[in-house]
């Protein structure tokens, strides 16, 4: 890990941006710390890092104010990274099907999501281990948000994540439905109930589908970008809970 730029925020918010190999990311730390903090890891959408900036700083924000770290990095064939003409022809039949009114069968789902999950937990996995060397941050550490995919498998294979906010709202793969019985973890899911671009049924399953003994369903009415700030306030309060 490098770190290639460094800034303190108005509230006193420390940003510096990094480089993990060829994988660029950003941490945030609160302004003062006595001791090792806890990790957030901050999942978004595949649309960009920088582009993702002001909603990712924040909650960024927000996990400070709570005494909590927390970090993100640019997803496989997101922002500047190569992108695949695979996953880009599995995208554009993911559009072809929605626009004429179709299903979108379990293959095109499986080609368009799993080659980034295959790719992106590995690289949270390396993230982990090069942040959890740093003295300022001791754990336990949290996933919050982004491909709800990329959460259920960091979540069965990641022994370091204590705890998981998971937002509902894109397609998942059949075989990651398997996967979810084997989440143990706490768990609190954000679903907006009238998400244009999500399949409600298929994330009501997902949610059934979870083994944790503790999990949450925090639904919502509106659409995938009208999430209230209360459902961000108990998301906080869940990260309090677990990893405080």
């Amino acid at each position: 890990m490098r770190f290639t730029s460094e800034q303190r925020l108005d509230d006193g918010l420390l940003e510096r941006e990094f480089t993990l190999g060829e994988i660029p990311g950003i941490l945030w730390t609160p302004a003062s710390a006595s001791a090792p903090v806890p990790l957030i890891l901050l999942g978004y959408p595949p649309l960009g890092m920088h582009k993702m900036y002001p909603r990712l700083v924040a909650r960024a924000r927000r996990s400070a104010a709570d005494g909590f770290a927390a970090a993100t990095i640019e997803l496989p064939e997101s922002g500047d990274r190569p992108r695949s003409a695979a996953t880009e022809q599995a995208r554009a039949d993911l559009q072809g099907a929605l626009e004429a009114g179709e299903p979108v069968s379990d293959e095109i789902v499986g080609r368009l999501v799993l080659p980034g999950v295959e790719k992106a937990v590995p690289e949270w996995q390396a993230t982990m281990d090069a942040l959890l060397s740093l003295p300022e941050i001791g754990g336990p550490v949290g996933y919050s948000g982004g491909v709800i995919s990329i959460g259920i498998r960091l979540a069965v294979v990641e022994p370091r994540i204590s705890a998981a906010v998971l937002f509902a709202g894109s397609f998942v793969p059949r075989v990651l439905f398997e996967e979810a019985r084997q989440v143990t973890i706490p768990l609190h899911v954000l679903l907006q109930w009238d998400d244009e671009g999500n399949d409600r049924q298929m994330a009501l399953d997902l949610f059934d589908a979870f083994g944790s003994k503790e999990k949450t369903l925090n639904a919502n009415m509106g659409g995938h970008t009208g999430v209230p700030q209360s459902a961000g306030d108990a998301a906080a309060r869940f990260f309090t809970r677990h990893l405080s």
